[in-house]
């Protein structure tokens, strides 16, 4: 199954009121262990790469891996920024395949947050990408995640949301409810009127960050009060690491992969029970069937020139620094023909995330500036045409 629009996904939640597993990754049997528990549910899944993670791994490498799984899950699958640090962490995000941000400004001022979040719209809405939004602060309490989100629990007031999404445009709202990132000390108290309120407020998707630690009733009432995408991330790791403790202590002389070797089960087994608590199992037909398919586009030139190679040399050279920089490009490769009678002697190859991608990058003023300065001139013998992906 393809790649799916991440917004096409979260609103047919929204509408039969149940929730998408947004699963975050840190290496390659969490990848691997969500989109088995996803297809043995039959339920739409989204892979979730948060910046707070990349110490932990490689970010452009693990993209390759999470689209390529993706593209060849047996269920839709949407791929998520989460939790970026700047508009620039978006840009890179969906130039290696992410088909959905999220740009953390929570921790700021409303007129801030607000400003940051716009912005990132703005660039994301020209690539075709939906936007998280936050508004309300959801601290951490303990555990691995915990740090990475100091201070205080901020709630998220309904007025407020109301004007944060007019003013923003963004596609899914996560909210402050009383949840935490890590681990919950206690019983965690869920602001359930003031949830309900949001729901009522926005009719949008709404997203909950630190899932983990809550009760099977209170998932439930959380999605019955809009909650569509559910971020989950310390009960996985929690997982994994009590499975390699239990390895250690049937083997203390188990080598890596002996530590390892039930890591996978013991994640998958948490995303089948999170996936069937939360009523997106047996989705996947559904979602499919409306979601449009997340399509790349590759815009190919054959071109001629009587300019010589090492001027051709130098255009390619200058496009590919330049060219690449723009939103929603997702490589750009320049060739030269093999063959010494080929009709053209040279090739661009432009990838983008999305239609609207290309659209975007055509009107660009970097583009503009260097196809009317550089390439253009020197290249009036070409053609030119754009091709969707299968």
């Amino acid at each position: 199954m393809p790649l799916v629009h991440m917004g096409d996904m979260l609103r047919h939640a929204h509408r039969h009121r149940y929730a998408v597993g947004a699963f975050d990754l840190v290496e390659l049997s969490f990848l691997e262990a969500i989109v088995a528990g996803a297809e043995a549910c039959a339920a739409p899944v989204i892979l979730s790469l948060a910046e707070s993670h990349f110490e932990h791994y490689d970010f452009e490498l693990a993209m390759a891996a999470t689209v390529a799984a993706a593209r060849r899950a047996r269920v839709p699958v949407a791929i998520h920024l989460d939790h970026g640090a700047s508009l620039e962490s978006a840009v890179r995000g969906i130039a290696l395949g992410c088909n959905g941000v999220m740009v953390d400004a929570s921790h700021e001022p409303f007129e801030e947050n607000v400003r940051r979040t716009r912005a990132v719209v703005e660039m994301a809405h020209a690539c075709g990408v939906p936007v998280e939004g936050e508004l309300g602060y959801v601290a951490g309490v303990e555990g691995e995640d915990a740090e990475k989100h100091p201070g205080e629990v901020v709630y998220t007031a309904p007025e407020e949301a109301a004007e944060f999404v007019r003013q923003t445009g963004v596609d899914f709202l996560a909210v402050s409810i009383g949840t935490v990132h890590g681990r919950l000390r206690g019983e965690p108290r869920l602001d359930l009127e003031r949830l309900a309120a949001i729901d009522e407020a926005l009719g949008l998707p709404l997203v909950i960050h630190g899932g983990t630690g809550l009760g099977d009733a209170q998932f439930r009432a959380i999605i019955e009060r809009g909650v569509t995408k559910i971020n989950y991330y310390t009960a996985l790791a929690d997982a994994a690491a009590a499975s390699i403790r239990a390895r250690a202590a049937e083997d203390p002389r188990a080598g890596y992969t002996g530590l390892m070797r039930d890591v996978r089960r013991a994640i998958r087994d948490e995303v089948e029970r999170c996936i069937r608590l939360w009523g997106s199992a047996g989705r996947a037909a559904a979602v499919l069937a409306e979601a449009r398919p997340w399509r790349e586009i590759e815009h190919v030139i054959l071109w001629n020139t009587d300019a010589g190679e090492e001027r051709a040399a130098a255009a390619m050279a200058e496009g590919r620094e330049k060219l690449a920089r723009i939103p929603g490009v997702r490589h750009v490769r320049t060739g030269t023909a093999v063959d010494a009678d080929a009709r053209y002697r040279y090739c661009w190859l432009i990838g983008f995330s999305s239609v609207a991608a290309r659209d975007h990058y055509r009107d660009h003023p970097v583009h503009v500036a260097y196809a009317d300065g550089t390439f253009r001139p020197m290249a009036g013998d070409r053609v030119r045409v754009d091709y969707a992906l299968d």
